[in-house]
């Protein structure tokens, strides 16, 4: 989120295909650890013998008892809710951010204006990301505030330096420092406490209440810079934390609701379903964005109320799905509100 503006903008001619290679760059990276990794892998299933299981082998027709799951397709359609309404959203929330602050750029020869303060801010979202993720991990008490303390100041310091820069794309990238804080606090109370179906629950009203946030109050603050940025710096930050009880209480209950030898597949099912929703949406967005708005509309003038409207939409239907989820556990005792670790 941050490092794609910064490579578009490097050497002064602004050109989207440098951001384009940077991704390339990633992704060719990621496919030398997958090959890697799939050569560890197969080496260690050799020496500990763990192939497949021979007596009980994987048949297609198991796709069938998955499918026919009433409580699979609940935890599916619960994640293509979220899921589209998060990473669609992430595609036009800069230009949403453009349309509704009153931001004014820094000075061309100002340290705010430079390339250094976009290295410096990506230094401190890795300062934020590692001392919140270590304070987790802490067995003493004060070792752990203190972890959570730099974090969190680290946090504060990020979002400053954001809105010295009046950058709409720097403001946005502050969205996963929050999930970074809590995810493992999530998926730890869900192993001990339970609740996962609850977390669910949760997770949509805090949907809901965000993007609602973005369609109508925000736009009261146009004009009012330091109250703009407040309200859009806390809405994003809580939307990134309702996005990280996906992880930590959906993902888990998967295995409560398949039978153990079919589980990658049930996974895999999720992800195709989850995959037509960010097919979908994000085209969705696009054409209520130009039907919404007179033709020539200035780019950074747009009304984006009424496709955020659609994704609290997504929201409520995930919120109505989760009640129902949570009613199916109670009556079939599936143990979704039961913790992982008994």
């Amino acid at each position: 989120m941050i490092f794609s503006p910064f490579f578009a903008k490097l050497g002064g001619h602004v050109s989207v295909t440098r951001s384009v290679a940077f991704g390339v760059v990633l992704l060719c990276i990621a496919l030398i650890m997958f090959v890697a990794y799939f050569f560890m892998d197969k080496k260690l299933d050799a020496q500990t013998g763990e192939a497949e299981e021979k007596d009980d082998p994987f048949k297609i027709s198991d796709i069938g008892k998955i499918l026919s799951d009433s409580g699979f397709w609940l935890v599916a359609l619960l994640c293509v809710l979220y899921y589209s309404a998060i990473f669609p959203f992430q595609k036009y929330a800069v230009n949403m951010l453009q349309c509704n602050l009153t931001l004014t750029e820094p000075a061309a020869d100002s340290f705010w204006a430079s390339n250094t303060v976009t290295i410096v801010q990506y230094v401190i979202m890795l300062a934020v990301a590692a001392t919140g993720f270590a304070s987790n991990f802490q067995k003493k008490i004060i070792n752990q505030y203190l972890l959570l303390g730099l974090s969190i100041v680290a946090l504060i310091v990020y979002c400053y330096m954001g809105y010295m820069r009046q950058s709409e794309e720097s403001i946005f990238a502050v969205f996963p420092l929050l999930a970074v804080l809590i995810t493992p606090i999530l998926g730890s109370y869900v192993d001990h406490k339970g609740k996962a179906a609850s977390m669910l629950v949760l997770g949509s009203m805090l949907l809901i209440a965000c993007h609602l946030t973005f369609a109508f109050v925000l736009p009261m603050f146009k004009g009012n810079t330091m109250g703009g940025v407040m309200v859009s710096y806390l809405t994003i930050l809580v939307l990134g934390s309702s996005f990280s009880l996906v992880p930590a209480s959906l993902w888990p209950s998967v295995p409560k609701l398949v039978d153990a030898k079919v589980i990658g597949s049930a996974y895999a099912l999720i992800f195709w379903i989850q995959n037509i929703g960010l097919w979908l949406f994000p085209m969705l967005y696009g054409k209520i964005l130009d039907m919404t708005n007179p033709a020539g509309t200035a780019a950074t003038e747009l009304d984006h109320t009424v496709p955020l409207v659609m994704f609290a939409g997504l929201g409520v239907v995930a919120l109505l799905l989760g009640l129902v989820l949570k009613a199916i556990d109670k009556k079939r005792n599936l143990g979704l509100e039961e913790p992982n670790i008994k």
